[in-house]
Order: C-alpha cells, then structure tokens, then sequence
C-alpha cells in the first residue's frame, strides 16, 4: 500500500511538473490550457503545486518563457491555502521569489512583474505581516524596485482594505524615511499609493465608523506626509508629480486635522489651480481634488468655514474661464471636457452653498469684466445654479435681468451661446418680464435669423452679426451654425412651454417678421405665431384686441406685403413657404373682411403644391409655377377685398419694402411682379405713374432676374395702362441714345463696359415684349407696327452675353404672340418685318454659321430653346414663309436632334421647340399640293439619319418629329375632305391652322392636294416600319401613328388611273381602319404584345400597298433588314416575309432575282447570327412562293463560291449557306435532297478507329478526320433544319441514333484525353442538332454545359445525364437503346465500355415494364463488376443500385453480394461507390436480405471509417448509422456488440476537421443511440453543445456523455477505454486530442479504482511523456486539461504532503523525485478517494 501510495504521488507530481512546464508551451492555446488546469487543481493541493512552480521559477524569466503565467497560478494557490497550512515561512520562500523577480527589473509595467505583484498580495491576504515585512526589506538603501514594492502596496489596500488599514502606521513608518530620498522619476509612484492608503482608510470608516483607525501617531505621519506633500512635491517641475501629488492630497484633507488644513491652504489652492489650467486630463483630476478641499475647508461638520469668501476670490478668478474652456459642445469634449466642466461646477455648488449671496455678486461683477471667457464662464455658472440656488438668489432677479441686458450686444461668439442658453433657463423660473424680455426675445430672432448664406459669406456675418475685427480668428462656422440651432429652439421653448411668457412674445413678435436683419429667422417666428394663436383661439381669446390695443406693432398690410413676397421660395429652410401660409390663416382677423374666408379655400391648396419638396425639385418649372401662384394668390385676394383705399395702403407697404431685399435675389423680381399685379387694379394714372418710377429705381438692369422681374411687373401694368407704360419706356430708350457711344467707346477704354450696354437693351426689350403681351388685344396693332417700323430691335443685336440675348429673342418673340393673341380674339393683322425679325432671331442664336455640336453650354442650349420658340412663332405669322427664309431656317436648326440628352431639361424643351417648328414651316410653306408634297419629303429624308440612328434618344426625337410634321401635313390634306382620325399633338398656336386653312379654302382640290405618288409610299413604309418594332415603347408607338398617318392621307387624296385596278379601296378603308384602332389601343395600352401589334401593322400595310409600292419597298429592304436595333432589323425581315408569302406571285422574275440580291447582300452584311437566319428564311420564303430555281440560281452561286475559296469554319458570323441550308429543310422537296446527301456522305465515308488492345484508340489517317468532320457538319446541317421529313427519319431511327451518339461521345472524349478535340467539337455539334431536331431541350442544355469537358469523371456523367433526359423525353425508346448498349458492353474500346455502362446505369431505373430485358440487364451489368476498369465496375454498381423498386427485391440479394465484395475492391473509388450505393440500397432492403451479410457489412465499414479520405469517412459513418434499422433481429446482440466497439470512434469524430464527417457522425449517433440503452442519452443529443462546432461545446458534451456511459458495465468501459487510448496514436491531431479529452473524462468519472487503475497510470504517463510534447498544439493544450481533470478527481494531490525542503535544497529540483511513467504502470494499484471528494461535474 505505501508502494502504491508513493507511486500516485509520484505519478501526480510529475503531472503538475508537466503543466508548470506547459506554461512556457510556445503556443498560446496550450498555454491556456496548462494554465487553466494548474488554476482548476490548486485549490486540491495548494502546497504541490507551489512547490512545483517554485521549482520552475528559480531560474527567473531567463529559463522560463512565462513568468507571469507561473506567478498568477501560485496567486490561486496561495488564495486556496486553508489557514492552517499557511505556514509563514513557506509564504516567506515564495514571496522572496516573487520579490526577486520584482527586483531585478528597473520596470513595472511587464505582465510578469504585474503577475509577481497579484501574487504577493495574495500572501498579503492570509499574512500581511509577512508580506509587509519582505516588501519593507528592499525601502531601505536606494534600490530601483521601490517604485514596485509601493505599487504592491497600493494595490493590497485596494484589494484589503480591512487589513491593510490598521497597518497603516507601519507602513508610514517605513516610507517616511525614505520620502526625502525618492526622485521625482518615482514620485508619481508614491503619490499614487499614498491616494490608495487614503481610499483604503476612507473605505474602513465607512465600514467601521465606530473604531476610529488612527491614533496620534499616525496622525503625525500623515501631517508629516501631507506637509512633504505640499511644500515640496507640488512644487515639481514635473507635471506628473504635480498631478498625482494634487490628486492624492485630495484623498487626505479630510483625514488631517482641520488646523493643518487651514494651515495648507494657502499653499495647496494654487497649486491646485494651476494643475486646473492644464490639458484635459490633469485638469480633472485637480478639479475633482479641488471638489473634496472645498468640501473639507467649508462644509465641514466639524466646525465653520476655514476659508473667507474673499479667499475664494483667487479659486472663482481662475475657474470661471475654465468653465468656458471645457463647455464645449463638439464630440471632442463630450467624453473628457464634460467630466472636468462637472467637477468645475460643483466647485461652484459648494461655495454657493456657503457664499450664496457673495457668489452672485462676484459673478455678476465678473459679467461686467471685459474678459470674455470670464464671462462665459459666469453665465455658465449662473446657468448651472440658477435652478439649484433659486430662493438664495431671488433677491439678485433684477440684478441678473441688467447684466443680461447689458450683453445681448456683445460681439463674442461664446458670450452669446451662453447668453442665448442663459435666457431660457432665467425665462423658465419666470426671471424674465417686460421690456427685458423683449430684449431678449429679440436677441434670440437675431440670431436666428443667420442663413446659410450668411455661414458661406464672413462679410456680412462681420458687419451683421459681429462687429470685431478679430472676427475671422474667433469664429467658427460650426459654431454659428450651432447658436443658430440653440436661438431657434430657445425660441420654440418660450412660445410652447412657458405660458409666463405668452404675455411677453403677443403681439410683440409681430414687429420682428418686417425687418430686413430676421429675415433668416421668419419660419422660426411663424412657427412662435402659429403656437401663440392656437394657445389663444383654445382660450377664445380674440387676437385682433390685442393687435389693435398696441401702437407699436406693424399695420397689417406691411405683414401682408412682407409675407407674400416671402413666400417666394418653396424650399427655404424651415418650411418657411407652408409656416407663412399657416400664419396668414391664424391672423385673418388682421385683415379686411372676406381675406380669411377666401385664404381658408385656397392655402391649402398651395400648401399641397410644396407638400413634398423631393417631389417639387422633379419639376424644373415649380419656381415658375409657384411665382404664378403666388401673383394669382394676390390678384384674387385684391379683388375679394374690393377696396381701393386699402390696395393703395397695400401698395404703399410694397414700395416701402423695397429695402428689405437684395436686387439679386428673387424677391425683388417676385415684389416687382406684385406691386405690378397691384397697379393693375388701381385706376389712378398719377399713382401708377408714380410707382413705376419708383420700380425702375428700384431695380438692376445688369441682374436677369431683377430685370425679367420687373418687365413682367411693367407688362403687367400694361394690361390696364398701356399709354402710360409706352411712356415711360420711350423715356427710357431716348435717355439710352447714348449706349453706342459707349459701346462703341468700350473698344478703346476700359471705363465703359458693354456688359452695362446689354443689360440696358435686354431690360428695354424684355419691357417692350411684356408690355405687348400683356397690353389689350384692341389697342396693339398700331403700337406694334411703331416699334417694328422704326427698327428699335435692329439696334439690339449686338448684345454680346447670353442672358441679353435671350431677352431679346424673347421680346421679339413676345412680340410674335402678341400678334397671335390679336388674331385670337378676331384682330387680324399682319407682322411688318417678319423675315427680318427672324434673321434676328437666328443671328442671335449663333448657329447659322456651324453645326459643330461639341462646344456647347447651358446657356447656349438655353438661349438656342428660346430662338426655337422664337422662331415658330415668327413663322406662323403671315405673310406665308418664303423659301429662302425657309431653307436658312432648317439648315440652322435641324443638327439640334444630334444634341445629347444632357443637360436633360434645357435640350427636352430645345427639341420639342424644334418639332413644333418644322411643324409651322410645313404649314405655312408652298403654294400647291406638289410642292408641299415635296417639301414633305424633304423634311423626312432630312430626319431619316436620326429615325434610323444607333442612338435611342436621337430614333425618339426623330420618330415624334415625323409624327408631328405628317400631322401637320394631313390638316392640309384633309381641309376639304374632313378630318379622318384623332392624334396627339404638340400645342401649335390656333392661328396657324387656321391662316392655313384660310388660305386654301378658295383653291381647286386638285390644285391643294399632292398625288399619291409623290408621296413615295413603298420607300417611306420602308423606312418607318423597322421602327414599329423599336425597343423603345414611346418610339414604336409614333412610328405605328405615322404609317397610319401615311395611308390615311394617301387614301385621303383624289383616285388617280394608275391605281384603278391595282388598289382595293374596300379593302383599302377596311385596313385603314384597322390600322387606326391599333392606334388606339396602342396609346391607351403600355402593356400590348408587341409581336401581335408588328404583325397587324404588317397585315394592314400589305393590303395598302399597291403593286409597284411593293416592288420598291422590297428592293430598298436592305437598310431595313441591317437596322442598326436588332429588333427592328429582326420585325423587318418578318415584314418581308409577310409581304412574299401574301403577294409574292405578283413579283416578276427580274423582281425576284433582285429581291434575293438583296436578301443575300443582307446575309453577307449581318454579323449577327439570328438576323442573318431570319434572312435566309426569307429567302427560302421567296423561293417557295415565287420562281425557286431563280432564288436556287442565286443562292448555289454563292453558296459554291465559298465552299471553294472560303475557310467555312472561321468565316465571321458564321457561313451564311449552312443557315441557308437550315431555311431549305423546311420544305419537303429541300428537306428530301439535303438528307439524302447528308446520307450518303455519312454512309459513304465512314470513321474508321481501330484499337490493337483495350483501352488504346487510334485512328487511321487525318483524311478520316476530315471525312468524319464533313459528316458530322452534314448531319448537324440536317438536324438543325427541323424539315417534316427529316425529323420523321430521325423519330424512327432514334435508338441507333442516340446508341451511335453515346459510344461514339465515349471514343473521342479518348481521343480528346490525347489533346485532339476537333472531332469531339463536331460530334457535340451533331449531337446538338439532334437534341434540337428530337425536342430535348434538356438535353441540349446538358450537352452545351459539360459537352466539352475531357475528364473522365465528366464526360461519364455527361453520358448519365443525357440518358437520364433520353429516359425521361422518350421512355418507349429506352428498350431497343438498352439492347443496343448492352452488347457494346462486350467492345474492345475500353471508352466504349464506360460510355455503355454509363448510359445503362440510368437507362435500368426506366425498364420497370420489361422484367425479361431487365433480367438481362442485371445479368450484363453483374458480370461487368469483375470488369478491368474501375470506372465500369462502379458504374454497373450503380446501375444495380438503380434497379426499380418494384424489381429490387427480387435482385436485391445480388445487390448486396456485389456491394458487400466491392467494399474490399483496391480502388478506393469503387470503395467510396460501394458505400454510396449501400446507403441507398438499404432504404429497400428486408430484414432478411440484410442479416445474413450484417455483421461482415459493420466490419468492413469500420475500416473505412478510419480513411484519410474525408468523403469515405463521412459515408461510412452514415452508412454504418442507416444500419441502425437492422440490429432489431437475430442479430440484435452482435450488431449492440458492434456499436460499443464504434462507438469511441464515433464520439472522438463528432468533432472531425472535415464539417461532412461532423454532421455524419451526429446522424449516426442519433440513430444508435436508442440502441444502446444508456439513460439520459437522447437528452444529451437534443442539447444546443451536441451540434455546435466550439470545440468548447463540445468538450462539455464529452464531460456529460462520459458521465452516463461510466454506468454501463466496467466491461464496457474497459473496451471503450482501449478503443479511445489507441486513438492517441491517429493520424489527425483533432482525433487525438479529442481521444485525450475522452479518456481523460471517462477516468474522472468511473469509481471502481481498482478497475481503472492500470488505465491510470498508463494515461497519466502518455500525457505526462508522450502526448504533452506533441508537435501538435491542440493535443498539447488538450493533454494539458487532461492531467487537470484526472488530477482534480483523484486524490493524489490531497494525500500528498509537499512543501520546500526546508534542509535539503535538492527538494526543489526541477523534477524531484519523481517516477518514470513505466514504474508507475507496475507500481500504482489502487487509487484511493477521500470520502469529502467528489466528481468535478454533476
């Protein structure tokens, strides 16, 4: 029993040895898990594992890697250590150890010293006398671990502060001495400890109030070391002494006594104050000391203050511009500068609390200083107690109110945040009343008015808000930015939330909306209104008594001017437009009666426009739109107030406000506009007279919007006073007569600009064009025809910048609709000069004399959009347009369609200002029929370049254009005979039409009317039908309305003889009408199939041609059938299909070898495979419709041409007659020629590869090649043709033509394997077409994925894969294939073989019904299981696998002889097959079938489930679990037998490498588990750590398994041990350690020792040798947390007694005394337990 006793110890010591040495493992993981263990066993045996770490750690850190992780397990043994084995001088050796390692580094801040230093205060725990007494050996002499020794100190009061107090005085002892000595390098260090030994000796008080700690002596000491504290250490020079001396006196005033205190002041105050000063950091620390010495000196319970309000004076001089420095609101303060402005503020707390009455007068004082962060601080200060010191400081309300009074002009910017902050918090407890209040309110609307445009200008920020010349210094945008944000919700805060204030904001804040410097601010203020008003209407409190009973408040039609011209922009910040059309609703009793009635109908219906500001910008017009609605707002509010004493008072208002508005903003132009509107409803000239000098003052000439702003303010004047508008503008034109002279002048000087120039011609003209819009239709002939006579306009063309020459095209134009709307209202007049108003026009718009399109800009587009307009205008007007004039006008404008599409709203309006253009030249050009016809055409051939182009916003422009100008083209045509459809449109004055059919109503209709023929129908059908399949929608749509337009017009026109019997007018109309409803449907329908529409445009198109129309469209397809959009080329040639097949026997022999000319010239052209065979069934369409051998003539021509002197294969696109070939199989007698040729050649010229052995294939000659790559072209040539009799051959030879395919697939993938893979691309092709001829789409789809693929295991199942969709497509054929396959099965062509048994093993699952052939199947495919090929043997196991369920089990005994034999086959890949095939064939098996073989089947799959093959491993364990189903039989206690024998296996692989064989192994262990019988096992198996990949998980789901398995019988745990510790030797390294962790946990957990003892020691010397040297880290960590557990559960640790060797140093040595591992194995019988001891897990 000693023996054994002795052996354990022995066995557990080296354990623990090796652990301790593990620590220093070089990977992290093992030394994790070595150190974990050391820390689970320590509290077992304390002593032993501090002896072995002892022994390590003499050496130092110089022979042992990890220092720190020894010290920290020595720190959980000594804290385990029982009372009583704490001996002291065992703790004494291992504290020496620890102090050495301290000593011999200058440092403390490695993680070994920190680890050291945990360990000595783990002593210090059970001996603090100890400890103290070996940290005090090394305070005497100078020595460079005192800094250490402290710091170890520090941190046993932190952690003992119970023990460490009491011993305070021991240590003040010591440390007292030496204080004068310390360098200020370690003063830091003492500092900080002395602020722990205070903190500790708070924390005791608090614990113990009753014993008070210190006695006099200490006292002295701790004087002693305050006193050294303040006079010497504080007076440092360096700042880390400083702080950590301030900051660890702020822990001991409290604790000296108050006479030493008082005493100290004097001295610690400014030092304190000016650590305050410092960076953030130092500065909080000094204001949390300065918080306790405040605390101290004037709150004391002990006596009153010790400290005067005048001494505070230097502490509240210095903090109050810290205050300031640390109130910062940016992310950069949050954080730190938060915590120090707190500590600063509750400084202030305490002394108010003390002083409150003299601390607010020093802050009010210091308000009064000049000092800028002084006073931020103050404010801030006062901000912060004014809640907390509210009855204290009632007294100082009106003093306070002064002070704020007296910096509301301030300039700083930090003044006025404070200030602004300030005004809420005093309003909120109602310090605020009267003018005061408005002061301040007024301060808050000030600086909320700052605009963004302000934050972008430092001028005006400088001389609107900031009067300092150190203005750019101080200011930050951000911080303007956030007094704005600040103000705005100060100013919601008053309005909302402090009824007190209410009486103050009403009506007071009225007077704020008009002037000019809070204009920023008005949406605040409406919003302030809007608040105010709610609050009062629920009182039923009327607004207008108060409003009325203040003299000082503004006169409601100033508030109404100011708001109206405000609303001007609809996206200002703060949804500035919606708070005015709020506010304007609330204060409707301000104004004249009916205003609020009206404003309740038609605000909400402006607040809806701007509702959605993302959606407003979509519009590039909504400012336009929202100026109109603002003008119609106000003319209708003038004319519901009928008032003229209150209009002129309201014009007044405007007038006045000139002022408030820069000239460049848009205000100005929109108050321009509404004083405008206004004059026009007063009926005094004088008054109007007046005002439009005072507009014309008041306005830019050189700004475009101030300058379009005020003529449209002068035309709408004009509307009621034109006379006097005239007047004034002729005024202005003869105080102009001296521009050229300064224009001219500008050329030789710089003091006269042309610019000036400009903008005084571009306001006259814009003035003169609006006057004569607006002017009355009645009055404006005469004045018009003046201003062009005299030739006013001539003088303006010289303006140089865009913007003036887009106010005088638009004057003229302006000009133009005058003249329009004078003929609307019965007023008819020509327009003097109009051909020379559009010279101007054009001259202007700069492109008469390039085309270039690449040097354009915005303006440019814009002024060239405004000509356009222009232009149409002018051209409507009469006299009719001479052709000269004409021809200039479109030469100059048509390249505008070339125009990209950017920028996208200035060229969207330029081009449809140029449709509606050609538009008005048509209609008002040419005297006849004829020439009209001809200017027709040449405006549509002049579009043709861009109906036809690549570009889709060119076809669109183009399509809309011809669209709108045959529309145009039938109003002439249909005049007199009405009007024969509807078609949209662009909005063209009323006046063209009707000068258009005014002029041509006295004229002959055969005089008017064009012939058909000049229409060149067959040629412009050509031309547009291509665009009736367009892929865009919007361009089909006008191309189908302009081929309708075309017919309807043409029908239209008088019958001529040439068509009498050539054209069917009842079929005709019929067409027509058909076509036009397409129309329809096609406008109103976006979602109408686009073939149905093409085929009916089509239809109706055919019927409507005439004869010679057809010829000439048929001969001009050619740029039809090579459009530039595949679609419309593909839709062409469709169309010219319809059209041979319906009239192609009309075609001469002449019209059909030119028509094929031209299908095959469009061949030759396409690259585009499609197109090209659209083509050529076109030309196969012809042929079979008109003359054949003509087309078969021109077609074989060609065809022979290239056979001859072409490379076929690499012609580009393709050859184009094998596609033709493709059109000819389609009719019987081509589709009979072409395959019996095809034939021949197959037959004729055979392939020829002969094999001398199996598995070699050669071939003859490379003519064979040849040969063989002609037939294959050949036949795919046949299959793709897809003729009737064609596909009937390939139907009745389906079997041998698919068995052909298959084998010959098999030989050249052989010949392919050997680099040659021309002959396999042929017969992929082949086989191709036969899948297209037969309808196997998916068999296709197979072929073009793997067809090309070379490796075996590819093409193999390629093979399966088309014999699957053969299967599946034709189950009739699968029969006569399978005989056929089955004798290739005997060939000599090894590849030939594969490719058979390939095929065959899918073609077996689809001969259910034929048992006979079946038989014969499974015969063939058994007798091939011996085949030479591995590929053939697992292919006829898979085919026996596949064997119909109704057959299998009558072959299923066969089955598995044969699976059962190939799990022993040397292939490993028949192997891999073999347990494939057995997991599926068992889902069919009886019981009877499978007992017989069960056992062999468990055995042989045990051997594979030890492959180094992952996927053979994964299957074998599924396998083995599927067998689970059969061990219910006779054979049920073998098959157990056979589960405990896997089942170590199969635990230790639930946690393989590979996820296949995790999820493998959780299935199988799944299903045997309710075979085993182990209670609690299935509860286990549901658990979360079953499948969970943590390898942490999963060693917690060993841990439970193991402690269920334990209870089985010791036989069974004997051979689950065996089968886990042969698993250490596995070739994975998972495997193993995850055998360690198995053993490990299943020895923990057995209690028959004298069963597992041999186990024991043989593992415990494996781990101990062996496994904990492993190169592997997870098994070094895994061994490690092994010896951890078995430690921890035996009792080895406990019975053995280890300390140091207290005589003989050998004791210690790095492995004592301890046991080879192979003794132990002989030596350890029994293992004994203590009766306390219990498992580790329960």
């Amino acid at each position: 029993m000693a023996s054994t006793s002795a052996a354990a110890s022995a066995a557990a010591l080296e354990a623990v040895q090796v652990l301790v040495v593990s620590l220093a493992d070089d990977s992290p993981v093992a030394r994790d898990a070595a150190l974990t263990a050391l820390r689970d066993i320590a509290p077992l045996n304390p002593m032993l594992v501090l002896d072995c770490c002892a022994t390590v750690s003499r050496g130092g850190r110089r022979r042992f890697g990890n220092m720190a992780g020894v010290f920290l397990v020595m720190a959980s043994a000594v804290r385990a250590l029982e009372h009583q084995d704490a001996e002291r001088e065992f703790l004494r050796k291992i504290a020496k150890i620890a102090t050495a390692e301290i000593v011999s580094s200058k440092e403390f801040n490695v993680d070994w010293q920190r680890a050291a230093a945990s360990l000595l205060v783990a002593i210090g725990s059970h001996d603090p006398d100890l400890m103290m007494e070996e940290i005090f050996l090394h305070f005497s002499g100078p020595t460079s671990a005192l800094p250490a020794m402290l710091q170890i100190l520090a941190d046993f009061a932190s952690a003992e502060a119970l023990q460490f107090t009491p011993r305070l005085k021991d240590v003040l002892l010591r440390v007292l001495p030496i204080l004068g000595s310390v360098r200020d390098g370690q003063r830091p260090v003492f500092a900080n400890a002395f602020k722990c030994w205070c903190q500790a000796a708070w924390q005791y008080l608090g614990d113990a109030p009753s014993e008070h700690p210190f006695d006099t002596d200490v006292m002295s000491f701790m004087n002693s070391v305050f006193e050294l504290l303040i006079k010497v250490w504080t007076g440092s020079r360096d700042l880390k002494v400083r702080s950590s001396s301030v900051e660890a006196l702020g822990e001991m005033v409290g604790l000296v006594t108050r006479s030493q205190l008082k005493s100290a002041l004097p001295r610690i105050i400014p030092t304190m104050l000016d650590l305050c000063r410092k960076d953030q950091e130092v500065s909080f620390v000094a204001s949390h000391s300065l918080h306790n010495l405040l605390n101290a000196s004037l709150l004391s319970e002990s006596g009153p203050p010790l400290l005067d309000f005048e001494e505070l004076n230097a502490i509240l001089v210095t903090l109050l511009p810290l205050v300031s420095v640390n109130n910062g609101k940016d992310e950069h303060y949050v954080s730190k500068g938060l915590k120090t402005y707190n500590e600063l503020q509750h400084c202030f707390l305490v002394i108010g609390l003390a002083y409150p009455e003299d601390l607010c007068i020093f802050l009010l004082n210091k308000c009064k200083s000049k000092d800028e962060a002084s006073i931020i601080g103050a404010l801030s200060t006062i901000k912060h107690l004014l809640p907390r010191l509210l009855e204290s400081w009632h007294t100082k309300q009106a003093s306070l109110v002064e002070i704020v009074k007296s910096l509301l002009e301030h300039q700083s910017l930090g003044i006025r945040m404070a200030l602004a902050e300030l005004i809420v918090v005093m309003a909120s407890h109602c310090y605020l009343s009267g003018p005061p209040a408005e002061l301040a309110v007024e301060f808050l609307v000030r600086h909320s008015a700052i605009t963004d445009e302000d934050l972008n200008d430092l001028d005006t920020l400088k001389n609107e808000y900031f009067q300092d010349k150190r203005f750019e210094m101080k200011v930050s945008l951000a911080g303007l930015s956030e007094l704005r944000a600040v103000c705005e919700k100060g100013l919601l805060l008053l309005a909302i939330t402090i009824p007190e204030m209410e009486l103050v904001l009403w009506p007071f804040i009225l007077k704020l909306i008009i002037p000019k410097k809070y204009t920023g601010a008005v949406a605040t203020v409406c919003k302030c209104i809007t608040e105010l008003c709610r609050h009062k209407l629920s009182q039923t409190n009327p607004l207008y008594t108060e409003f009325n009973a203040s003299n000082e408040t503004p006169n409601p039609e100033d508030l109404f001017a100011r708001l109206v011209v405000l609303l001007h922009n609809p996206l200002a910040r703060g949804q500035l437009a919606t708070q005015i059309l709020t506010v304007l609703c609330y204060l409707g009793p301000l104004f004249p009666r009916n205003l609020s009635l009206f404003w309740q109908d038609e605000v909400p219906k402006m607040k809806a426009y701007i509702s959605d500001p993302e959606d407003l910008k979509q519009d590039s017009t909504y400012q336009e739109i929202w100026d109109d609605m603002i003008i119609n707002f106000l003319a209708e509010s003038l004319d519901v107030v009928n008032d003229t004493e209150w209009v002129i008072s309201l014009g007044d208002a405007f007038a006045r406000q000139y002022d408030l508005y820069a000239i460049s903003d848009g205000h100005a132009a929109l108050l321009h506009r509404c004083l405008g509107m206004l004059l026009q409803k007063v009926d005094d000239r004088i008054y109007v007279s007046e005002k439009i000098d005072w507009m014309c003052r008041h306005s830019s000439m050189s700004i475009p919007i101030n300058r379009l702003g005020l003529a449209q303010g002068i035309g709408l004047v004009a509307a009621s006073h034109l006379d006097t508008v005239l007047e004034k503008l002729k005024n202005i034109l003869d105080s102009a007569g001296q521009s050229a002279l300064q224009r001219f002048l500008s050329f030789f000087s710089f003091g006269a600009k042309a610019e000036d120039v400009d903008d005084t011609y571009a306001a006259l003209a814009l003035m003169y064009g609006y006057a004569a819009r607006y002017a009355p239709s009645t009055v404006i002939e005469a004045r018009i025809n003046a201003l062009v006579g005299t030739n006013m306009l001539g003088r303006l063309l010289h303006v140089q910048h865009p913007t003036a020459k887009q106010a005088v095209i638009t004057a003229i134009d302006l000009l133009g609709r005058a003249v329009i709307s004078a003929a609307e209202m019965g007023i008819s007049f020509p327009l003097k000069r109009r051909d020379q108003l559009l010279e101007y026009v054009l001259t202007l718009m700069g492109r008469d004399q390039s085309n270039d399109l690449t040097d354009f800009n915005s303006e440019l587009l814009h002024t060239q959009s405004v000509a356009l307009s222009a232009c149409t205008t002018l051209v409507s007007l009469e006299p009719r347009l001479p052709m000269e004039t004409r021809n200039r006008v479109m030469k100059a404008t048509l390249g505008f369609f070339a125009l990209p599409t950017e920028p996208s709203s200035i060229v969207e309006s330029l081009i449809t200002n140029l449709i509606i253009l050609l538009g008005a030249i048509l209609l008002t050009s040419g005297e006849d029929g004829r020439s009209r016809a001809e200017q027709l055409l040449h405006i549509l051939r002049q579009l043709d370049p861009y109906v036809s182009s690549s570009l889709e916003h060119q076809r669109r422009r183009g399509c809309i254009a011809v669209q709108e100008v045959l529309i145009k083209f039938r109003i002439l045509c249909s005049g007199g005979f009405g009007v024969l459809g509807s078609y949209p449109t662009f909005k063209v004055n009323k006046q063209i039409d009707q000068g258009g059919s005014r002029s041509l109503s006295s004229l002959p209709s055969a005089f008017v009317l064009p012939s058909r023929d000049s229409l060149s129908l067959g040629e412009r059908t050509m031309a547009y039908l291509p665009r009736c399949a367009d892929t865009d929608a919007e361009v089909r749509k006008a191309a189908i309305q302009i081929i309708a337009l075309f017919f309807n017009i043409s029908l239209s026109l008088p019958k001529q003889k040439a068509y009498g019997n050539d054209i069917d007018l009842e079929s005709s109309y019929s067409s027509l009408s058909s076509l036009e409803e397409l129309v329809s449907i096609v406008r109103r329908e976006a979602s109408v199939d686009q073939t149905e529409v093409f085929q009916r445009v089509v239809s109706s198109v055919c019927i409507l041609l005439s004869k010679d129309e057809l010829v000439v469209l048929l001969h001009s397809c050619t740029l039809a059938t090579c459009d530039k959009v595949k679609q419309s080329a593909d839709a062409s040639i469709q169309a010219i299909i319809m059209f041979i097949t319906r009239r192609g026997k009309e075609l001469r022999e002449a019209d059909v070898s030119r028509t094929t000319q031209s299908l095959l010239s469009s061949a030759v052209s396409l690259t585009d495979k499609h197109s090209r065979q659209e083509v050529l069934n076109a030309i196969s369409c012809l042929a079979e419709n008109t003359n054949h051998i003509v087309v078969f003539d021109e077609v074989l021509s060609v065809a022979g041409r290239d056979i001859c002197t072409k490379d076929i294969p690499r012609i580009r696109g393709g050859w184009a007659i094998q596609d033709v070939f493709y059109a000819f199989s389609q009719h019987k007698k081509l589709a009979l020629l072409f395959l019996e040729y095809t034939l021949s050649i197959l037959h004729k010229e055979p392939v020829t590869i002969n094999s001398s052995e199996k598995g070699e294939i050669t071939s003859e000659s490379s003519a064979d090649d040849c040969i063989l790559q002609a037939t294959m072209f050949a036949l795919n040539a046949f299959m793709r043709g897809g003729g009737k009799n064609g596909k009937q051959a390939v139907e009745q030879s389906y079997p041998s033509v698919l068995s052909g395919l298959i084998l010959k697939l098999g030989s050249l993938h052989g010949l392919a394997e050997l680099g040659r893979n021309e002959l396999l691309r042929s017969l992929l092709i082949a086989f191709q077409s036969f899948c297209d001829c037969v309808g196997d789409v998916e068999m296709g789809k197979i072929l073009a994925r793997d067809g090309e693929q070379t490796e075996k295991e590819k093409w193999i199942d390629l093979v399966q894969e088309v014999a699957c969709s053969s299967s599946v497509k034709r189950p009739k054929e699968v029969l006569p294939t399978c005989v056929i396959l089955s004798k290739a099965l005997n060939r000599n062509q090894r590849a030939e073989r594969e490719a058979a048994a390939a095929a065959l093993s899918e073609f077996i699952r689809h001969i259910e019904k034929e048992p006979t052939l079946l038989e014969q199947l499974v015969e063939e495919l058994c007798e091939h299981v011996s085949d030479d090929s591995p590929t053939v043997r697992s292919l006829c196991l898979r085919g026996l696998v596949q064997i119909p369920e109704s057959h299998m089990l009558k072959y299923i005994q066969q089955v598995l002889g044969v699976i059962l034999a190939l799990l022993e086959d040397p292939n490993e890949s028949v192997q891999l097959t073999a347990v494939q095939c057995l997991l599926t064939v068992l889902n069919l098996s009886e019981q009877d079938a499978v007992d017989p073989i069960l056992i062999n089947l468990l055995i042989r799959l045990r051997n594979l489930q030890v492959s180094m093959n992952a996927k053979m491993r994964s299957n074998a364990f599924a396998a083995y679990g599927a067998l689970s189903a059969y061990g219910v039989g006779l054979q049920r206690t073998a098959f157990i037998e056979q589960i405990h024998a896997t089942l170590p296996r199969l635990i230790l692989h639930l946690h393989d490498d590979d996820l296949s064989v995790r999820l493998a192994c959780r299935n199988t262990f799944q299903l045997l588990a309710p075979l085993m019988e182990v209670d609690g096992l299935s509860l286990l198996l549901s658990k979360q750590y079953f499948t969970s990949d943590r390898r942490s998980d999963y060693e917690d789901f060993i841990r439970d398994l193991t402690r269920q398995l334990c209870r089985l019988s010791p036989a069974r745990v004997d051979s689950y041990l065996e089968s886990a510790i042969q698993a250490f030797d596995a070739p994975w390294p998972v495997i193993r350690a995850n055998a360690v962790c198995l053993v490990s946990c299943m020895l923990s957990f057995l209690d028959d020792q004298r069963f597992i003892a041999p186990y024991f020691s043989q593992v415990f010397a494996m781990l101990v040798g062996r496994m904990s040297q492993s190169p592997d880290a997870i098994v070094r960590a895994a061994a490690s947390s092994a010896l951890g557990i078995l430690i921890k559960r035996s009792n080895m640790l406990r019975s053995m007694i280890s300390r140091f060797d207290r005589a003989e140093p050998s004791r210690s040595s790095h492995y004592g005394d301890a046991k080879a591992p192979s003794e132990l194995q002989e030596e350890t019988g029994e293992i004994r337990e203590s009766p306390n001891d219990a498992p580790v897990e329960q």
